[in-house]
């Protein structure tokens, strides 16, 4: 039991980028009748290194490549979309996927993508709450007088109602508006109560609380399964160790000082990204069988900071061997 997540950053020292764009769609392809339970993409803006920008495009490509692995983008920031075709977008993938798509939308935290599209940060907020309303209600496939023009998106959704959606954030304001909107909300961190918030804020606008995703401090986001033999470890590090470095460096400069998000490492080097604590891990066989047999799924990342497909697959191959003890050892 994996999960399998995709940024696609391609720093100049990894490998091309048309290489790891295919390689994503075969991995998935490959990975959803080995333990694969959901495929995980991102997206982000004008970085250096390629970060995915259009993550709708990519879950096209996997969805028709795949007949059974659901898919979620997390997470699409609202206020850079236009509702209308956003929700067009999203209606033909419902239907290229057979409704395997679902989506976690928010609101962007880096400054340099607002000004990217041309968009006032100040105004991310209410942008997000106006287009989210508009986007719901053109997912539920009726006609929609707005701005005094008459919108009606067809193809209709294969979803009743339109794709599962959810909120992701790490304020108040986030958990305020998934609340009001009777979404579930997928959240950075808890400080605050922000988890206590959102139910309270759930009931008092009519709605039953919906699912909500805690972060595990404690947890790894990016694991990879390296052999058993004395030593396979140490090499595994020294093999990814710049990769993931870049991808840990590189989502802590986004963050722009944020202590509060779990998934977010300080580490400056390799040594330091291999603190018990980090976010990044390196299991054995074992190691990642035991995990997943503790019943958490583990979170693959196989192309972390511009790996190069060859040596990606057995990080991957070596992950669904571990899959496999855990289910076989269930079964006992």
């Amino acid at each position: 039991m994996f999960t399998i997540r995709f940024d696609m950053r391609a720093p100049s020292f990894g490998a091309p980028t048309s290489e790891l764009y295919a390689a994503a769609i075969d991995m998935c392809a490959w990975a959803e009748s080995r333990g694969a339970i959901v495929a995980v993409l991102s997206e982000h803006h004008g970085t250096e290194d390629g970060h995915l920008p259009s993550p709708l495009m990519l879950a096209s490509a996997i969805a028709a490549r795949t007949q059974r692995l659901p898919i979620m983008l997390a997470a699409v920031v609202l206020p850079f979309c236009d509702p209308v075709r956003l929700a067009e977008d999203m209606s033909v993938l419902d239907i290229i996927s057979n409704g395997r798509v679902s989506y976690a939308f928010g609101i962007g935290h880096r400054r340099e993508e607002y000004e990217h599209f041309g968009v006032d940060m100040r105004r991310r907020g209410r942008l997000a709450e106006e287009k989210l309303t508009l986007l719901r209600r053109l997912l539920a496939g009726e006609p929609v007088c707005h701005d005094g023009r008459r919108i009606q998106v067809t193809p209709a959704c294969t979803t009743p109602g339109g794709p599962f959606i959810m909120l992701a954030g790490g304020s108040a304001a986030a958990v305020e508006r998934a609340a009001r909107h009777g979404l579930g909300i997928v959240l950075q961190t808890n400080s605050g109560g922000l988890k206590e918030r959102y139910e309270r804020e759930c009931r008092a606008a009519g709605h039953q609380p919906g699912f909500v995703q805690l972060p595990d401090e404690c947890a790894p986001t990016a694991v990879f399964v390296a052999g058993n033999a004395d030593g396979d470890v140490d090499k595994a590090w020294r093999e990814l160790g710049p990769h993931l470095l870049h991808d840990a460096v590189t989502a802590a400069s986004y963050r722009h000082g944020d202590m509060d998000v779990a998934s977010i490492s300080r580490a400056t080097d390799v040594a330091g990204l291999r603190a018990p604590d980090s976010p990044c891990r390196v299991f054995t066989v074992e190691q990642a069988a035991d995990y997943m047999r503790s019943g958490k799924a583990l979170p693959l990342a196989p192309l972390c900071g511009g790996l190069a497909p060859e040596v990606a697959w057995p990080y991957l191959e070596r992950a669904v061997e571990a899959a496999a003890r855990a289910g076989s050892a269930k079964e006992e």
